[in-house]
């Protein structure tokens, strides 16, 4: 068997779900005489992710020192490595206090069922000023108009700390079958195909030509095993395609048009952050722990409007505490359109001798457009059994 990549900084994936079936019934039944907390929806994700192993080697949700270390720092107060702070903030306590074990609750599913327990190892609240260092580190600006800062300045300023067991994985399993994954069940499928290079593409959009042909160069260039097509199947911002309808799109262009044995669509329990270059290198910590080699990065990563520089997500791969704490590398990529001129897929920095003219390029509200209106996307642009999917959803809105 070919081996894979390390976890981050473990020997061994350290995923916070209980296995044994007979433990967690006996947790779920205790947890009702707990105290409750009612999550949000981001540490509900949060909560997904450490109880999938994407978070290895985290235990839990991190204290106050921690989050700021990470958030300035990019690293915890013991020297480890981590982009984003995980954290579990909340608006009122209620009664709990320091040192109770509480129940988590799933904000996302009808009855609030229970979704972990965690032990509370400090509950401590953030002024004003550092929620908006934090936002201002984690996402670049502390512009309320950016999806992420305005939710993250909306989820309280009461930090809750302290190591979690995860009990389900919310509505994921249920409303994504065959698609959501945790990372044991990834590294287990890239080792039954005998992959050891393997690239991950994240997206939280239908793919279209200039994606399909950018996992294929990656493919190519890098002589890579295979391609793990890598969704969100999070909470996104309003206009985003629903999960469902993206990951039928995808399964219809992978089908048709890769050759087989080269693809694993896989998603995540995991809300949209677009925090860019700092969500960038989260992406590559979980895709290590799912024992991918390679990230494709491309322009403008996990971006949103104009708040990143094209190549900043890129960038940030540069930086020595990067190189020096992941495993996984990139595959940085440009923007990829049709070439009328070459009559194929290109990057865009690849064809020096191209205007702008030269390349069929579409923007998301003209496609959205398009599609509405029941007119066909150009060949160049789109697969055809692709867009017939889309089509489909957008008229039926």
């Amino acid at each position: 068997m070919k081996n894979l990549i390390a976890p981050h900084a473990s020997e061994t994936l350290k995923p916070l779900f209980i296995n044994d079936s007979s433990e967690r019934d006996a947790i779920l039944e205790q947890s009702t005489s707990l105290s409750q907390l009612l999550l949000n929806s981001a540490a509900a994700a949060n909560t997904v992710m450490l109880g999938a192993g994407y978070f290895t080697p985290l235990n839990g949700f991190m204290n106050k020192k921690d989050a700021i270390s990470v958030a300035n720092n990019m690293v915890t107060t013991d020297g480890l490595f981590w982009p984003v702070p995980i954290i579990n903030l909340t608006t009122d306590i209620g009664s709990i206090k320091e040192s109770d074990e509480i129940a988590l609750l799933d904000p996302n599913v009808d009855g609030t069922p229970v979704m972990a327990t965690q032990v509370i190892e400090s509950i401590e609240v953030l002024t004003d000023s550092e929620m908006l260092n934090l936002a201002e580190k984690i996402f670049g600006t502390t512009d309320n108009k950016h999806p992420g800062v305005s939710n993250f300045l909306n989820l309280g300023n009461i930090l809750v700390s302290g190591p979690i067991k995860v009990l389900n994985y919310s509505y994921f399993p249920k409303d994504f079958p065959g698609t959501f994954a945790t990372a044991p069940e990834i590294r287990e499928m890239l080792n039954k195909a005998g992959w050891s290079t393997t690239v991950a593409f994240q997206t939280r959009n239908p793919m279209h030509r200039a994606h399909e042909e950018l996992c294929k160069m990656a493919l190519e260039r890098l002589k890579a095993d295979g391609v793990l097509i890598h969704m969100t199947l999070g909470k996104l911002k309003d206009g985003d395609i629903p999960g469902d309808v993206r990951n039928e799109a995808i399964e219809k262009m992978v089908e048709l048009y890769f050759p087989e044995n080269t693809v694993i669509i896989s998603g995540f329990g995991f809300d949209m952050l677009y925090a860019g270059p700092r969500e960038a290198l989260l992406h590559a910590v979980f895709r290590q722990n799912c024992g991918c080699s390679h990230l494709i990065v491309g322009r403008d990563h996990a971006g949103v409007g104009d708040y990143y520089g094209p190549f900043e997500a890129q960038e940030m791969f540069n930086q020595d505490i990067v190189k020096n704490s992941l495993k996984i590398k990139i595959f940085s990529a440009d923007h990829t359109a049709y070439s009328k001129k070459l009559k194929e897929v290109v990057m865009m920095r690849d064809v020096d001798d191209h205007s702008k003219d030269d390349f069929v390029l579409l923007s998301g509200t003209k496609v959205r457009e398009m599609l509405s209106n029941g007119e066909e996307l150009p060949p160049e642009f789109a697969r055809k059994e692709v867009a017939e999917i889309l089509m489909k959803y957008y008229q039926s809105l």
